[in-house]
């Protein structure tokens, strides 16, 4: 079968992924989430494709199984919980140790097996497994952006599958008789040189795609464990469960020394790159961005700061801060968007993609279609003058934004932005008009979050006769209101703000 995306001699994986991402949006070949840069495609036809993970004698032989955690993965994890093999997952981004095992309720129907195989079902129905733990895993299942009919693989660039497969080794998990497979779109099997292969790099055996089932019969090897001199300290701190490996090798008397540190610029943390990946992405250019003062009152409503305000090194008569020109926006989208060149357009769509640790989302059809957004470029304006502000309130103690966030996944209601003030136990949340925070509101009706109910309204700027407007934008700060925080309406308390990513 000729491949639907020819891939050009030389070319690096960066190209391959760019290319591959490229042709999946143009083409609209992908479900929720959208855009698919920089992530695992959820390609359409991903549940078929998983079906055929059943017809392969490695999987009716097996008894445990690993599968990671993408969204075109979720119908092989719910085959292994129905053919009642014990199921693996990876914890995303290694972030609080390497597997949690699925533990369905005794009995369960297939509705709930198929609440288990969603990233919400594994967090409310796994338990955590140790390095230590005696695992044997026969199966392994992986995303991928582009692979090859000879079983040469590249993922998203992070590295995280290659090094999750290193560790396994490293515990005795894996052995040589294990099987990898790897379900994609049928144009996600393109033909790139084996020149490209690392010895970090995972190959697969098989690959299934929605029409087909490709045996690979790959000859590279398949990692021999962790490649320390490809990490260093910065990665370490970053995913603790790599530190723990470590000393357990160290122990081992096996040689465990890191690579060099990771540049620092100025201005910023150090660049650890991918933590077993192929290099750093590319980075954006572009003249350095001065860093935007997100805090807001309990109204929602933008606070500032700066010289000759109640901030450091200010006073209290304001002085006039200078405009500044808004700069160039960058967007992942590649062809056929529109890039910000000069245009109102471009600035337009260009609007909330901020510099900053903020979190964003892209709104396809009203905003009901978000994510976490890409880096952008902007002046220091504030939030968009067109959003529509939800109120949420009622947030569990202790709750993290990564679980609100996965709630708004599951709810369909992504905001633009969201601003996330916890130990208030609030949240605001960007629509992009009144419609979709009309819709999202409705969403997130008996919303219940360990335990405690939520409740979503229209942020006090957004209520009343400011709603019917053409205009919904925030008013401004005057220049002699200083900064002064509005105490919190829940506790009575100064409020604080973390804007997240």
């Amino acid at each position: 079968m000729e491949a639907a995306i020819k891939i050009s001699s030389g070319a690096t994986k960066w190209d391959i992924r760019q290319k591959v991402w490229d042709h999946i949006e143009e083409n609209n070949l992908a479900n929720f989430p959208r855009p698919v840069h920089n992530r695992i495609p959820n390609f359409k036809g991903a549940f078929s494709a998983c079906a055929r993970v059943t017809g392969l004698e490695a999987f009716t032989e097996t008894a445990e199984v690993k599968v990671d955690p993408d969204k075109p993965l979720e119908g092989a994890r719910l085959e292994v919980l129905q053919a009642k093999k014990t199921l693996l997952v990876p914890t995303p981004r290694l972030r609080a140790g390497l597997f949690n095992k699925i533990t369905p309720p005794e009995g369960a129907s297939k509705e709930q097996l198929r609440v288990c195989s969603t990233s919400q079902g594994v967090k409310e129905f796994s338990v955590p497994v140790g390095l230590d733990a005696k695992v044997k895993v026969d199966l392994v299942v992986v995303g991928s952006v582009a692979v090859s009919e000879k079983g040469y693989r590249i993922g998203k660039g992070e590295g995280y599958a290659d090094m999750e497969y290193g560790m396994m080794v490293s515990m005795g998990a894996v052995t040589e008789s294990t099987v990898v497979i790897t379900i994609v779109h049928d144009c996600q099997v393109v033909d790139f040189s084996e020149e490209l292969v690392e010895p970090h790099d995972l190959t697969v055996d098989y690959i299934l795609t929605p029409t087909r089932v490709i045996k690979t019969d790959c000859l590279l090897p398949k990692p021999e464990g962790i490649i320390w001199a490809k990490l260093n300290k910065y990665m370490l701190e970053k995913i603790p469960v790599l530190k723990k490996l470590r000393a357990l090798e160290l122990a081992a008397g096996k040689e465990v020394v890191l690579g060099p540190e990771p540049p620092v610029e100025p201005g910023r943390g150090p660049r650890g790159g991918d933590p077993q990946g192929d290099g750093l992405k590319p980075r954006r250019n572009g003249r350095p961005r001065p860093r935007r003062n997100t805090q807001r009152d309990s109204d929602g409503e933008p606070r500032r700061e700066g010289p000759g305000r109640d901030g450091p090194g200010g006073n209290e008569e304001a002085v006039p801060r200078p405009r500044r020109r808004p700069a160039r926006v960058r967007r992942e989208g590649g062809r056929g968007d529109n890039q910000a060149n000069g245009s109102e357009e471009g600035r337009e769509k260009g609007r909330g993609e901020r510099r900053g640790r903020s979190w964003r989302g892209s709104a396809g059809e009203g905003g009901r279609k978000g994510e976490e957004g890409e880096e952008g470029m902007e002046g220091d304006h504030g939030p968009p003058s067109n959003v529509t502000t939800v109120y949420l309130g009622g947030i569990p103690a202790g709750l993290r934004v990564s679980e609100l966030k996965t709630a708004l996944r599951e709810k369909e209601a992504l905001p633009l932005r969201l601003t996330w003030q916890g130990a208030q136990h609030r949240a605001f949340l960007d629509y992009g008009d009144p419609n979709a925070a009309d819709q999202a509101m409705e969403a997130l009706q008996g919303l219940s979050l360990n335990g405690q109910s939520l409740h979503a309204e229209l942020a006090k700027n957004q209520r009343g006769g400011r709603r019917a407007g053409p205009s919904r934008s925030r008013p401004r700060s005057r220049p002699d209101s200083g900064t002064k925080a509005e105490p919190n309406e829940d506790s009575g308390e100064p409020q604080k703000e973390e804007v997240v990513e």
